[in-house]
């Protein structure tokens, strides 16, 4: 790629961090960047709004996003080989907007064999090096990183489905459907790359949900890697979201992830219910309307993780965490995700203690204040949207469709 630069004495690698790429006979190296723009274009847009309006995946927007991080790793990558590493550890990709185009920016730090004079890269990791040393001490060798995305959108006709559905009391079904099929296909579509790049495992998956473009994202990165012991998955690779610290200490004790498992469920209060509820909360003491729709919501939740591991062939589900979405209009949404977990023979750690720089957490040590009249703005909130944004972009894009047909039928009648 024209233009390409290397800093060979810049790294943005910890000290504890080169601490354990030593325990692994690894250097620090340079940052290494990768960027691709972007843009829907017109005829883009109109299709993807039809789509956002049919409900279901838009596979415009999908697509789109999916390439745009595509290029943006892949020149990375050519950075990274312009230096002459055998890796690239902490693998990041981020959505920057530029009025109607998208940027899609990819960082990752190289690392070197130490003592290598002529490397060539063999692996890329979405883990930082404290992390590549918990996934290679626990006998996983990562290969490459992966993503899988889906962008979804409920609908008009899931929203006036929802609407009816949701003016009585228990399950949306509707909604709970839209929501578990698109976080499976993201999950199948992580999978499939790294059956591609011949791996057994998909490990350290991160997920994230972000508003984009009249719909919804879902994300999943993680490592491709390969584990001797999972020869029977290399055409289903496994899946795990525990953490690499997690997925060593249940390696120590001999357990290995065999699947992501996820249970979705959204429910209505309903109107006799919920005026029920309005009444009971204005007067002290319980109101057994909510406290039994919501334990009905994670109960139905956790059945569906619990039959998704059952499926699967595990003894159990570890680190299961139950995400809570608050839709409007008395819909409530939960998620539960965790991963299911077996117990091998002769599964262990290489060495029986995690050393402490592992673990150790670095501190930020430059810290900008807010004005003290204006409001500190968290970024990582972006992270953590509900998926209520999923009803709001097909309803804006059907007043955005009106308001133009407005427009254009004024116009006419001026000019006749």
């Amino acid at each position: 790629m024209p233009g390409v630069k290397t800093h060979s004495r810049v790294t943005n690698l910890s000290g504890n961090e080169i601490y354990c790429l030593n325990k692994l006979a690894l250097t620090p190296g340079n940052i290494c960047v990768g960027n691709s723009v972007f843009a829907l274009g017109i005829m883009g847009s109109l299709t993807a709004g039809l789509n956002i309006l049919a409900g279901g995946e838009i596979p415009q927007v999908t697509s789109l996003i999916h390439d745009g991080r595509l290029n943006a790793i892949n020149r990375m990558m050519m950075e990274a080989g312009a230096s002459g590493g055998t890796g690239v550890t902490g693998v990041t990709t981020e959505l920057v907007s530029h009025g109607s185009n998208i940027e899609f920016l990819s960082i990752g730090s190289v690392v070197h064999k130490a003592g290598a004079t002529h490397e060539t890269l063999t692996f890329s990791t979405s883990a930082d090096a404290q992390e590549l040393y918990c996934q290679v001490d626990s006998g996983f060798r990562p290969i490459q990183y992966v993503i899988g995305n889906v962008a979804y959108s409920i609908g008009l006709g899931g929203n006036i489905a929802g609407f009816l559905r949701s003016l009585g009391r228990g399950e949306v079904t509707e909604f709970s459907e839209i929501f578990d099929t698109t976080r499976h296909l993201a999950l199948d579509r992580i999978t499939r790359e790294a059956r591609q790049c011949k791996a057994n495992a998909v490990i350290g998956i991160n997920t994230t949900i972000t508003p984009l473009m009249g719909a919804q994202e879902m994300l999943m990165l993680g490592t491709a890697s390969f584990h001797p012991a999972l020869s029977d998955y290399a055409t289903d690779p496994v899946t795990c979201d525990m953490t690499n610290e997690e997925l060593w200490n249940m390696v120590n004790i001999g357990y290995m992830p065999i699947r992501l498992v996820m249970g979705v469920s959204v429910y209505s209060l309903g109107i006799v219910s919920g005026i029920k509820a309005l009444f009971k909360s204005m007067v002290r003491g319980e109101v057994n309307t909510l406290t039994t729709l919501l334990y009905e919501a994670r109960e139905k939740a956790l059945d569906r993780i619990q039959l998704d591991a059952k499926r699967h062939g595990a003894d159990d589900v570890v680190g299961v965490k139950i995400h809570v979405y608050e839709l409007g209009g008395g819909l409530i949404e939960f998620l539960a995700i965790g991963t299911a977990v077996r117990k091998m023979d002769n599964i262990t750690t290489r060495t029986p203690a995690l050393i402490p720089q592992a673990i150790i957490r670095d501190r930020d040590t430059f810290f900008e204040k807010p004005p003290q009249s204006g409001r500190a703005v968290a970024l990582t909130e972006s992270g953590k949207s509900s998926a209520s944004a999923t009803q709001g972009g097909p309803i804006a894009i059907l007043i955005a469709i009106i308001m133009l047909g407005f427009y254009l039928l004024v116009f006419f009648l001026k000019h006749h």
